[in-house]
């Protein structure tokens, strides 16, 4: 699905220059769920954005696809970040003012989807995440989790090729986290692509690979067993 080639993010001020992304090798395969894990500051963020196209490589390659993502204009970023991926963020970034059917909703006013498509995919996706139920309700009428599982179904009701997730347990206790990795994993069961960043390495396990990262670098990669 995609592939980073010697790829390596500088950032420099006049006095300083950070190498937060170290000519990074890494490969991922359609269907696959991968955790990346890694101290503070080793990078794992700095590469999700790379592969979320929010930033950009200094040098190297990633192509997604059949599509060098390097040295693309914004405007065209955008048009592959839409047409391609999906985020979970950690703050889960509902909008309080609307309902849970409306937040999922939003993600797909961006496409040229009629508004009764857009309709029945809200549906269908608050169904699989388990949250139909709260279809009339507010953020903050909901638990964590439940914020949480609405942040799921608005990555995935565009059908995204892969979702990314950044800490997405991390405002949540031990068993909303649980839950929602259960989720994740079973989403991926279901042949959805998956790259999450986390501390944890209980969730980690969720995973079908791990890749370790230090200094920017992938430090050592690893595949759960079967």
């Amino acid at each position: 699905m995609l592939s980073l080639k010697g790829l390596s993010r500088v950032y420099r001020t006049d006095m300083v220059e950070t190498t937060a992304l170290d000519l990074v090798d890494l490969d991922i395969f359609e269907g696959e769920f991968v955790a990346i894990m890694g101290p503070s500051g080793c990078g794992k963020s700095t590469l999700l954005n790379v592969i979320g196209m929010l930033d950009s490589p200094t040098s190297g390659s990633y192509r997604f696809g059949d599509i060098e993502v390097a040295g693309l204009s914004e405007a065209k970023l955008a048009d592959v970040r839409k047409a391609n991926l999906g985020f979970i963020f950690q703050s889960f970034n509902l909008i309080d003012e609307l309902s849970v059917e409306e937040n999922i909703e939003l993600a797909l006013l961006y496409h040229d989807i009629p508004a009764s498509v857009r309709r029945a995919r809200v549906a269908a996706v608050m169904d699989k995440v388990g949250i139909a139920h709260r279809a009339k309700h507010r953020p903050s009428q909901l638990s964590g989790g439940q914020q949480q599982r609405v942040a799921v179904a608005r990555a995935l009701v565009a059908e995204p090729r892969l979702i990314l997730a950044d800490e997405p347990t991390g405002n949540l206790d031990t068993s909303h986290g649980e839950e929602v990795m259960r989720m994740l994993q079973a989403l991926n069961a279901d042949g959805a692509t998956i790259v999450m960043v986390t501390h944890s390495p209980a969730h980690a396990d969720y995973a079908g690979r791990v890749v370790n990262m230090l200094d920017g670098r992938v430090l050592v990669e690893r595949r759960r067993a079967a």
